[in-house]
């Protein structure tokens, strides 16, 4: 996992380097897609096991630790199988989903720092039947269980080619105009 730094100073004799973004899969070679169906959201494809780590400082907001999806009712909020989703510093939620574990201590209101190992990539929920792949998504945080919002509603491809090769390109302004322009939330709009 590759992350530009900064270094900021208080003093000339002090200095505190500052990690803002790193790209959410890290230890194996990772392709991010540069579009996704029927909402925006990125399949990051890797190898099972892939480490998947915190895109950014923040707390941990929703985990989901057991495979609940079924083909035959394939309902919105099951497929993403084993899910970790982060609110960032920055006020973005980051989520996470398809894994094939989720790291011990992972829960609810945990604090992360980003490129923290959350889990590791994997094939559950609708991915079953998939090459195995991160789904991850952005979006504005909502309340629990609000899974339309939470499996993408900000198209991620442009910060996460900055973030795979060091940048550090913000969504905060696109997820805040985003948000402005979804309005009301009247619940799943699309592919649900």
């Amino acid at each position: 996992m590759q992350s530009r730094t900064s270094v900021v100073t208080s003093s000339p004799s002090q200095a505190v380097v500052v990690r803002r973004y790193v790209f959410p899969v890290g230890g194996c070679r990772a392709d991010a897609s540069q579009s996704h169906h029927d909402y925006p959201a990125s399949d990051i494809f890797a190898h099972v096991g892939c480490l998947f780590v915190a895109p950014v400082d923040g707390r941990v907001d929703e985990v989901t630790r057991v495979d609940s999806w079924d083909s035959k009712t394939n309902r919105g909020a099951d497929r993403g199988g084993l899910s970790v989703s982060v609110v960032g510093a920055d006020g973005v939620r980051y989520y996470g989903s398809h894994l094939s574990a989720i790291q011990p201590g992972i829960s609810p209101g945990v604090q992360v720092r980003a490129g923290q190992s959350l889990g590791r990539t994997g094939k559950t929920g609708s991915a079953q039947g998939t090459p195995p792949h991160l789904h991850f998504g952005i979006s504005w945080p909502t309340g629990p269980n609000t899974w339309w919002i939470r499996r993408g509603a900000v198209a991620p491809q442009q910060f996460l080619n900055s973030w795979h090769h060091g940048g550090q390109l913000s969504p905060v302004a696109l997820v805040a105009a985003s948000h402005r322009a979804y309005g009301a939330e009247h619940g799943c709009r699309s592919y649900c």
